[in-house]
């Protein structure tokens, strides 16, 4: 397995750096704003949008005047000379977009899961080493602050010997989100892999998160993982799920997640230490510290935006935060939900229908995801009678 990577160099760029958007629909939309918000800052310029079907004038932000648009992804970068294409279109276009962009030297935010399955994420990864382009992964809650902060405390032992670490998501999605694209809760189309369950891209932060707090970001640094996947709404990919990563220094990760909570509520990270305890609100960069003799101790840290840092490290060289490397082991917990047998379907009796919200709801989930990450345990290992067929264990070698 090649982990070849580009050389961090920073090159002569001036500003603002012009970029192209495939994908502005959506999640794209969101790139979009940020965008605006950077060429506000005359940090970049939207220079074209890639989409197959033309934004209308009312679709681009103020401010972001009329950047050209193409289908061809190709050709557009050619035209508008971009030097950073941010990719944020469906999950099995990644790796072919990357390499197209990397072939013509233009440099990479590619949006989470960077590919549906570990050869595709290492078609891309080597490709874009060998084309010597640089690539940002675009896992927005690795660019917090809170994670260096929480690593250092880690790594100071205020919360003594790290037994494990857990992963909390209690989501909702209402049936129309599975309806959205043609990929959308699919785990294949067409014959070509998607693997879009809540795990490995709604949630997919919990589990990038917590590999990085339990210092387990490299393929190597994974020896094992269980899987236990199941839907109760009418699709093929899982919409909830709860997996096990068995790290080559012992340590356990279990990061649990559902898309039918019944009461909502933002996603967490916990690690687990002898001494205490340390939960990590992701989307919130909020941490609480919790320790035996003290009483509890809360903080909140700033973020930096992958797509400022990707161009700060083009131009001055400063440390590209989330680079391939940083995502294999989370690629290989996607690479282990791609094997496993299809996700089991929640009896018809474990969930219910919310009329007003058109969502369906698994009761007592909420509570079986807090207690996953509390505990390090799975669905099946916590009671959960549907979840007993769904356990899958799956070894994986260095």
């Amino acid at each position: 397995m090649s982990t070849t990577e580009p050389m961090s160099t920073a090159e002569p760029m001036s500003s603002p750096v012009p970029i192209v958007l495939a994908g502005a629909r959506g999640h794209g939309r969101w790139h979009l704003d940020n965008i605006r918000r950077l060429q506000d800052k005359g940090i970049v310029r939207l220079a074209g949008v890639c989409e197959l079907t033309p934004l209308t004038p009312a679709e681009i932000p103020e401010g972001l005047g009329t950047p050209e648009q193409s289908a061809d992804f190709g050709a557009l970068l050619d035209t508008t000379g971009a030097r950073i294409a941010v990719i944020c279109t469906p999950i099995p276009t990644h790796t072919d977009l990357a390499l197209i962009a990397a072939r013509k030297g233009v440099h990479l935010l590619l949006e989470k899961p960077p590919a549906p399955s570990y050869a595709e994420f290492r078609r891309m990864a080597d490709g874009v080493a060998e084309a010597g382009v640089v690539c940002q992964i675009g896992f927005q809650s690795l660019g917090s602050h809170a994670v260096p902060a929480i690593r250092e405390l880690i790594d100071d032992g205020v919360i003594g010997e790290i037994s494990g670490v857990g992963g909390a998501g209690a989501w909702a999605r209402p049936e129309a989100y599975y309806r959205r694209a043609p990929w959308a809760g699919r785990r294949r189309l067409n014959g070509v892999d998607v693997i879009d369950g809540a795990l490995t891209n709604p949630l997919a932060h919990a589990v990038a998160t917590a590999l990085a707090l339990a210092g387990a970001t490299r393929a190597t640094d994974v020896t094992g993982i269980e899987t236990e996947l199941a839907h109760a709404n009418a699709i093929e990919s899982d919409d909830t799920s709860c997996v096990r990563v068995t790290t080559a220094d012992g340590r356990e990760i279990v990061v649990a997640a559902t898309l039918c909570a019944e009461d909502p509520d933002d996603p967490y990270v916990i690690v687990h230490g002898d001494r205490g305890r340390i939960t990590y609100w992701y989307k919130q960069d909020r941490v609480l510290l919790q320790r035996a003799g003290h009483g509890p101790e809360e903080f909140e840290y700033g973020r930096t935006d992958l797509l400022e840092n990707l161009v700060e490290h083009l131009t001055d060289g400063t440390e590209l935060l989330v680079p391939p490397a940083v995502t294999e082991s989370f690629m290989r917990v996607v690479e282990a939900i791609r094997v496993a047998p299809d996700p089991v379907r929640v009896p018809d009796d474990a969930w219910r229908l919310l009329p007003d919200e058109e969502r369906r709801v698994v009761p007592g989930i909420d509570g079986l995801v807090a207690a996953a990450a509390d505990t390090l345990a799975l669905y099946s290992e916590l009671g959960a009678p549907w979840a007993f067929t769904t356990a899958h264990p799956k070894e994986v070698s260095p």
